[in-house]
């Protein structure tokens, strides 16, 4: 299934979820049902706007927005977690006025089954949505099944409050639990904003991932003497390479421009969908090579490259 139709899927199980715990924690009068209700109403909210994002991030480069849309999903994963904060500052408030007023839970056993049914179908669409963001790098999905993924857990926290409750009799268990839910909700908010704000200010990508493209520029090291100037940054799924290339200065321009092509094609493979630019620069004779500095030689000479029968001449000389 791809991206939309893993995203639809989630607005409609979303919506399914919601009216069935409004139905249920309202005829039960259970705080901690209708806190997985508001719970799952935002988390239809999150998957609509996930929906909007995965749509919009798909859309090719424009002349508006010349580096993609990618950004969009990470704007949707910041309003996502808002959302999850204003929920659980809800949930705390009507949980406590439910522990100072003693409000009684009736029929827990309904309570029970809608967390169940609840649990069960979240667990599969999550896992269908963290699949789908894993194959296809998507904030936007990630957010959305970790919401849903953190709906499975809280769902179950609450039945076993009504387990206890429908156990033991003490109401207390429900306000209680719904407190708790709040709790785990406000720490995946937090995880979801770092994860989709700091995008949004071009920070670079993670120091993994960074050395993994280093690692591929010096697997080319044969063909230039040095790189610096690396600055990577990701929008959505793409991420945003360059770098300044050191190469012999009597190298040929194509074969600089051919190492270039290498080693874009090498981090496109490693990174679909990567935009690599790369600057060439001609080397500083006697400043940027190691094995020039010492012995005053060097395999790229102009004397040596001729003696290869590579072209120096003024016209593809990078010099």
């Amino acid at each position: 299934m791809n991206k939309v139709g893993v995203a639809r899927l989630s607005v409609l199980s979303n919506t399914a979820l919601v009216i069935f715990k409004l139905i249920v924690g309202l005829y039960i009068n259970s705080v901690s049902v209708l806190s997985e209700a508001i719970h799952s109403g935002l988390d239809l909210a999150a998957a609509m706007i996930a929906l909007f994002a995965v749509k919009r991030s798909g859309k090719p480069p424009d002349a508006e927005h010349q580096y993609g849309h990618g950004k969009i999903e990470n704007v949707s994963g910041v309003i996502e977690a808002i959302l999850i904060f204003v929920a659980s500052i809800w949930i705390i408030r009507e949980a406590a006025i439910k522990l100072v007023t003693g409000a009684r839970v009736e029929a827990p056993m309904w309570g029970l089954i809608v967390m169940g049914f609840s649990a069960v179908v979240n667990w599969v669409v999550s896992s269908l949505l963290m699949k789908t963001a894993q194959e296809t790098d998507s904030v936007a999905l990630e957010a959305d099944g970790l919401h849903l993924r953190t709906d499975v857990y809280t769902s179950l926290g609450v039945a076993g409050g009504l387990l206890l409750l429908w156990v033991t009799g003490i109401h207390i268990f429900d306000p209680l639990i719904a407190i708790g839910v709040a709790l785990l909700i406000i720490k995946a908010a937090y995880d979801l904003t770092a994860k989709a704000f700091f995008p949004l200010l071009d920070t670079s990508l993670p120091a993994e991932e960074e050395e993994h493209i280093k690692e591929i520029i010096l697997s080319f090291g044969s063909h230039f003497v040095s790189f610096h100037k690396m600055r990577t940054r990701k929008a959505g799924p793409q991420r945003f390479i360059d770098l300044h290339l050191v190469v012999p200065q009597h190298q040929n321009i194509s074969v600089s421009h051919d190492v270039c092509d290498d080693i874009e094609r090498e981090m496109k493979d490693q990174y679909p969908g990567a935009q690599v630019l790369i600057h060439v620069e001609p080397c500083r004779i006697g400043e940027d090579c190691l094995q020039c500095r010492e012995r005053g030689q060097c395999e790229f000479s102009e004397k040596n490259a001729k003696e290869k029968g590579i072209d120096t001449s003024e016209s593809n000389n990078l010099g």
